[in-house]
């Protein structure tokens, strides 16, 4: 079954509260900490925008140069098997927040700024910031929204004590204009002008954030516009205005040259958060996880998978994952557990001693244990949905509906889905059918709802 209960995850009103999920979280507890009242641990959560699994050195990249990231992979644990919840922006995002399909929120698409400036995710949705504000955590959100352009969408909405960036899909990193010609980069609810580079300023407001926040714990979400369109690295020109047409992804004709800056700034600001973190002496107690919202466009390397963003083929929604957390999990581990973004949620409020909500029933699971101690997942089924394609995954097993054809791919033999096994394994395709069939009938309601 793809719903799980919340039994399946942990329910502590603090550190050195009683647990009442699962036998023995106190010792978990206990383990994160030091001891159960001890201070509740930072988290910092890092997402890249159309970053491909092949675009860091740690996933075997040797032109990028990215040796913050690769820092984190080899201090802690990467993932090989971590997916994205949407083969583009918003649902990823909408996932991540919530800690369940995105299509129980309507955002199963890309929140546009052409057709969609009137909608955004619902206030009645939970997320792990307001759950964790609750909690006695500080929180913010600096870089990329994209779910609801309107103010009463606007992330101090939604459990966000500030919020410094934008709301749309992507900006001109310089003028902060987004492809349709608005001006968009906010302070709260406010637009505010100023100059700097995107990429610099989502860093920078970590770091004050960081430091203002030093002596209580905090949560702190940067999500960077890096390496999304338009192509522009620090030292290019402003390419979009407000005033005139613009090349909506950047006049730079050596594109992928851009992307390479790109990726590299982003990784610089990760080394310079990290290290705001040790000089303060926060370093061991504070979780970061880094990832990306869903595969590479063509500019980028989603090696060794086929496809690219937009698609259900692995390349479209396989990506990076990496946790660390210096004194808590083992340097250097690498899981093949299969994890999607809807799977953070629960596990911050477990990092965090958050009390789970009880009319919540989230879909994804809790990590901690598996970053703690490397323990194993209970074996799930897992769904994707992007327009009228579709993909079911139950161990190794791939039914992969794309254009109402069927493909069937044993991942463990066949990471690059070379090999349809449909005609072959006639029985296997008909099970995940009719798993994919449910999953769409029970969860895609409101989705189907709004159509």
């Amino acid at each position: 079954m793809y719903n799980y209960s919340r039994r399946d995850f942990f329910k502590a009103a603090g550190l050195g509260a009683v647990c009442v999920a699962l036998p023995g979280c106190m010792d978990t507890l206990k383990a994160i900490s030091g001891s159960a009242s001890a201070e509740k641990p930072n988290i910092i959560l890092i997402m890249a925008d159309d970053l491909g699994y092949g675009d860091l050195g740690c996933y075997g990249n040797r032109e990028i140069e990215t040796p913050n990231i690769d820092a984190l992979a080899a201090g802690g644990m990467r993932f090989t098997d971590f997916h994205s919840n949407g083969a583009v922006c918003s649902p990823t995002r909408a996932a991540l927040l919530t800690g369940r399909y995105q299509q129980r929120c309507g955002i199963e698409g890309v929140i546009s700024a052409k057709s969609h400036r009137h909608i955004g995710m619902a206030l009645e949705e939970t997320t792990f910031a307001e759950v964790l504000k609750r909690a006695g955590y500080s929180t913010a959100l600096f870089g990329k929204w994209h779910l609801g352009y309107d103010i009463k969408f606007n992330p101090t909405k939604q459990g966000f004590d500030a919020f410094r960036g934008y709301v749309s899909g992507n900006i001109d990193y310089h003028s902060h204009i987004d492809q349709c010609g608005y001006e968009d980069w906010w302070q709260n609810e406010k637009l505010v002008a100023e100059e700097g580079y995107s990429t610099d300023l989502i860093t920078e407001y970590g770091i004050r954030f960081i430091r203002q926040h030093k002596d209580r714990p905090f949560c702190l979400y940067l999500a960077h516009e890096a390496p999304h369109y338009p192509y522009q690295g620090r030292a290019d020109k402003a390419d979009r205005s407000s005033r005139g047409k613009f090349p909506v992804q950047g006049s730079r004709k050596d594109k992928r040259a851009a992307y390479k800056q790109m990726v590299e700034a982003m990784d610089e600001g990760v080394g310079r958060i990290v290290s705001a973190c040790r000089r303060l002496g926060l370093e061991r107690r504070t979780f970061i996880f880094f990832c990306s919202d869903n595969g590479a466009n063509r500019k980028g390397s989603n090696k060794p998978f086929s496809g690219y963003k937009g698609s259900l083929w692995e390349g479209g929604h396989r990506v990076a994952g990496i946790a660390y957390w210096p004194g808590k999990i083992k340097p250097g581990s690498v899981t093949g557990e299969t994890v999607l973004t809807m799977d953070i949620f629960p596990t911050l409020l477990s990092i965090g001693g958050a009390t789970m909500p009880v009319e919540l029933e989230p879909d994804g699971v809790d990590l901690l244990e598996t970053f703690l101690y490397g323990k194993k997942l209970a074996e799930r089924t897992l769904f994707w949905r992007f327009k009228q394609d579709m993909a079911v995954r139950k161990g190794p097993w791939k039914l992969l509906v794309e254009k109402e054809k069927y493909y069937l791919f044993n991942l463990d033999l066949d990471i690059g889905e070379k090999n349809n096994l449909a005609f072959l394994e006639v029985s296997k395709v008909n099970e995940l059918k009719a798993e994919l069939r449910e999953w769409k009938e029970q969860v895609c309601a409101e989705v189907e709802r709004r159509a």
